[in-house]
């Protein structure tokens, strides 16, 4: 009797210390070694990639899904998915509006995120934000409201899906164009946004995918231009260390 009231206490231990990794409905349990927690995807997981410009990638407003991912690093990840595991039949959605700040995105949360039911939410905002202080653009999205917006959006997906993956994208510039000539407006307001983003993903125990040092690092290779044409946009080679990266930091949570 003991024993079996041992047993089930140390298994309630257990599954209370797990239960804040916060599992998705559609994984499962792949592999526990320490205090990191490894998920295996299911059938028909829902990856959404919600953000901005870049996000956006001038995708196809329809259901054609020639254009339907867009051409950036939303696109890249899920044709590589796709292609590796037909059989798990994951289903990808891009919701990248250009121009969007984070207030933007919160206008459009509803219907653009939690309709879709994502068990993988990937976003990707701040650049415009910083933009509005830099160049004094209304409404000005100051660091403290765009922190308070975005953790507004985290709180109520997770109130809603409380299985939720997410995977907050830091956002990032390289001194190139018009980010060039204000850099050191642009430096001093991004570094702080990506500090919100950091902070915010510990807070919710999320994945973190850190942009600027990729980029940062891949100046020593070819120039900033080579990789975002104008500070803020990547180009093609961009996109694709974007798209590398992003699954690097997925995958140490993920098992796909």
């Amino acid at each position: 009797m003991e024993t079996n009231s041992r047993r089930k206490f140390i298994q309630r231990a257990t599954l209370s210390a797990i239960g804040t990794f916060c599992i998705p409905p559609t994984v499962s349990y792949a592999a526990i070694s320490g205090s990191s927690t490894r998920i295996k995807a299911n059938k028909g997981m829902v990856i959404l990639f919600q953000g901005d410009s870049i996000t956006d990638g001038n995708r196809g407003r329809n259901t054609d899904p020639n254009h339907i991912m867009g051409h950036g690093y939303a696109f890249s990840i899920a044709s590589r998915l796709g292609a590796d595991y037909p059989e798990k039949k994951y289903q990808f959605y891009n919701r990248g509006i250009s121009g969007n700040k984070v207030n933007d995105l919160a206008k459009r949360w509803q219907v653009e995120t939690l309709d879709l039911k994502p068990d993988v939410l990937s976003i990707l905002v701040g650049v415009n934000d910083s933009g509005s202080v830099v160049f004094n653009r209304e409404p000005s999205i100051t660091i403290e409201k765009y922190e308070a917006i975005y953790q507004s959006l985290l709180d109520e997906t997770r109130r809603t899906f409380p299985n939720v993956q997410f995977a907050l994208c830091e956002p990032f510039i390289l001194k190139v164009g018009k980010v060039k000539e204000n850099w050191e407006a642009y430096q001093s307001d991004i570094k702080k946004r990506q500090d919100v983003v950091r902070r915010l993903a510990s807070k919710y125990n999320s994945i973190f995918v850190g942009f600027q040092e990729v980029f940062d690092k891949a100046c020593a290779k070819a120039p900033a231009d080579y990789w975002i044409w104008d500070g803020v946009h990547p180009t093609v080679a961009g996109h694709e260390l974007k798209a590398r990266e992003w699954l690097k930091q997925v995958e140490k949570r993920i098992k796909f």
